[in-house]
């Protein structure tokens, strides 16, 4: 019996070390090419709880490296950034961004996020309830849900007020106007 499980222990050993040669991903961040627009307190808690996986800026931990955990950390952050990644918010058009907003709102209503399994060895990432009410309220306010603003959705696009669009649209007809009496 100590035979078997001494020759089950060695094929368990090098079945590891040859996982180490599999290779899964990339370790490396690419570059930041643009940050979400939010006051320092949202930031703060959006880096602590959300950025290792929804950004370019992850912070990868030692096990990251070591296989089998190294799959399943790479996956996910691979998968997080694909779904929402804060350093490419310059890819996103305006309903792009309202459904990143909305999304947010969603996950903080259900406390889906941080993952449960995240959270153990990332204690810091924890959200409070405070937490979760300043991310959800910036969120909605942002355009992201509950009458979520327009206003909020115009700025995270660049754009100017009601009274700028407005002078727009009347300098536009004026053109018109101009061009149809020619």
């Amino acid at each position: 019996m100590k035979r078997i499980l001494g020759y089950g222990l060695a094929v368990l050993v090098v079945l590891l070390v040859v996982a180490q040669l599999v290779p899964y991903g990339s370790a490396e961040n690419p570059p930041v090419e643009t940050e979400i627009t939010a006051p320092d307190e949202v930031r703060q808690v959006l880096q602590r709880a959300c950025y290792d996986c929804h950004s370019n800026e992850t912070v990868w931990p030692w096990y990251a490296s070591v296989a089998p955990a190294k799959w399943l950390v790479r996956h996910d952050v691979e998968e997080g950034r694909e779904h929402l990644n804060f350093s490419t918010w310059n890819r996103y058009d305006a309903e792009e961004r309202a459904e990143a907003f909305e999304e947010l709102v969603e996950v903080m209503d259900e406390e889906e996020m941080p993952l449960a399994l995240y959270t153990p060895l990332h204690p810091d990432a924890r959200l409070t309830d405070q937490d979760r009410a300043l991310i959800r309220d910036w969120a909605v306010a942002r355009g992201g849900g509950e009458g979520g603003g327009e206003r909020g959705e115009r700025e995270e696009r660049g754009e100017r007020g009601e009274e700028h669009e407005a002078g727009d649209r009347e300098a536009g007809d004026r053109e018109v106007a101009e061009r149809d009496d020619h």
